[in-house]
């Protein structure tokens, strides 16, 4: 074999293995764009108890998660939750989750509102949107894969980005 196709192969072995994340845009199931197919609680009537946990479609895509934290800081999410640190509403980066951690259970919360200053954003804001704060919300207590997760804060804030956060697995508190 000459030396110089050694190299040439080399190169189009690496090229043929890259594989680049997929973009979904617009890609929602009908179920996910109602905010009443997210449950509030684990007790609903008529249905097993079993269910199986609704995923964010967002969860592992690095572009979704991205759009969420823009999204985050568009809708002014800061201005109670100080960076995911906590402020006015409660922390998102503790492990302590008043209505849960689970993604549907976010969702709810985000779509819903909640009693005490959580307004419902369900009428303002796309399904599509929701779930990218969702799984925007989930890289803030490092809920998402550290690949997935945004590398870098584009703002001149002082934090740490999310994929530099150590990991706290969130516990069910029903308080602050």
């Amino acid at each position: 074999m000459s030396p110089r196709i050694l190299p040439l192969l080399i190169l189009l072995f690496f090229l043929a293995s890259c594989e680049r994340e997929t973009r979904r845009y617009k890609e929602l199931p009908a179920a996910a764009s109602r905010p009443e197919s997210t449950q509030v609680s684990g007790l609903v009537p008529g249905l097993p108890a079993e269910q199986q946990p609704v995923l964010s479609p967002y969860q592992e895509n690095a572009y979704g998660i991205a759009e969420g934290k823009r999204l985050y800081t568009a809708f002014n999410c800061n201005g109670c939750h100080a960076q995911g640190g906590g402020g006015i509403g409660p922390a998102l980066m503790d492990e302590k989750w008043i209505y849960g951690s689970a993604p549907d259970q976010i969702y709810s919360t985000i779509a819903q509102g909640r009693p005490n200053g959580m307004p419902s954003f369900a009428r303002h804001v796309p399904a599509q949107q929701l779930w990218q704060l969702v799984a925007y919300v989930q890289t803030l207590s490092m809920q998402v894969p550290r690949d997935a997760a945004p590398g870098r804060s584009d703002g001149l804030n002082g934090i740490k980005p999310e994929l530099r956060l150590e990991p706290r697995p969130p516990r069910m508190t029903g308080h602050r």
